[in-house]
């Protein structure tokens, strides 16, 4: 899943929401990882890719 943050939504320098933004990403994640793409210093796109464990499976006799 990736995030696109333009000039519109995100204005320069708002940083509190991105972190915020990174945070909420955070919070919902159990296995994965977020990457945060950076261009010219200001924060253009949040990466997220989750991973789901499967616990072991019985087998059937």
């Amino acid at each position: 899943m990736a995030i696109e943050l333009n000039s519109h939504a995100v204005k320069q320098g708002d940083n509190k929401e991105i972190a915020l933004q990174i945070a909420s990403i955070l919070q919902g994640i159990r296995f994965g990882s977020v990457e945060v793409v950076v261009h010219d210093g200001r924060v253009v796109q949040i990466d997220k890719r989750e991973r789901f464990r499967l616990g072991p499976q019985k087998e059937s006799a």
